[in-house]
């Protein structure tokens, strides 16, 4: 059976773990093909029992991605091309939100530049990784757009709102050093470790129960939409209803007869 392609994606799978590659040289800009095709790669890569967790990283050393290509948005002879912002801004909604969606773990490897669209994907994912040169930042407004793939909404939950107003509002770059101290990032490496070191963190997501994180994920994530006193219930409700997993059967068997578990993701 062939194997799925993705326009402007490469998908490798490790183990428990997918790796997706953004690979449209030479910044890795997204298109509407490419915006597609990770929604559609996601969607796949949900029904594949066997992935716990996604790493998604840029080709070469110098981009993670540098977003839309402004060429898109140019003004034409008849004026703004309205259908095609449209049609780029469903596809950015589309993708990052199918990806944050994502039911195991994700991990964006920013080993270099990510700009716009690229800092929002990275931003969709639950941990980012910066190797030590990369440089982020949302600087839509600068040319009288405005970040529209969840770039306002992620960016504030995770660096705070003074933060996320000098980076949207001022058009501030956040070098790897500031990212990490405001919260942007969780780790900085070397030049060329983001993807080693988000393996290996990846690998850390397969020795948890799959059924175990997909339903922890959810609650994480709905502790910013809904009040403490609506999460704990639901928190408690997810609780009970893992004890009609196989995983959860596993799990508590293997620590009493001291062994690995055998996750079934189930």
């Amino acid at each position: 059976m062939t194997e799925p392609t993705y326009a402007g994606l490469l998908l490798e799978k490790r183990g428990h773990t997918a790796i997706v590659t953004l690979n449209n040289p030479p910044a890795h800009t997204w298109t509407d093909h490419s915006l597609s095709a990770l929604t559609r790669l996601v969607q796949d890569l949900e029904t594949d029992r066997d992935v716990y967790a996604l790493v998604i990283t840029g080709a070469g050393e110098k981009f993670f991605s540098a977003g839309a290509d402004l060429k898109l948005f140019a003004p034409t002879a008849t004026g703004t091309d309205k259908a095609t912002a449209a049609t780029m801004a469903r596809r950015f909604g589309e993708a990052f939100e199918t990806l944050a969606a994502f039911h195991g773990v994700s991990i964006a490897a920013i080993n270099g530049y990510a700009m716009g669209g690229g800092l929002e994907c990275a931003l969709a994912c639950d941990l980012r990784v910066a190797e030590e040169h990369a440089v982020m930042a949302l600087p839509e407004a600068s040319v009288g757009l405005l970040p529209c793939a969840g770039g306002t909404q992620w960016l504030a939950w995770n660096v705070g709102e003074a933060w996320a107003k000098r980076m949207v509002l001022l058009g501030e770059r956040a070098d790897a050093a500031t990212a990490q101290r405001i919260g942007l990032v969780d780790e900085v490496v070397p030049r060329g470790q983001a993807l080693e070191r988000a393996l290996a963190l990846a690998e850390k997501v397969g020795q948890q129960s799959p059924s175990a994180v997909r339903a922890c994920k959810r609650l994480i994530q709905g502790a910013r939409h809904g009040s403490p006193q609506q999460t704990l219930v639901a928190e408690r409700e997810a609780f009970i209803d893992l004890f009609d997993t196989a995983d959860r059967s596993e799990g508590v068997s293997a620590f009493l007869e001291k062994r690995p578990p055998q996750w079934k993701n189930g």
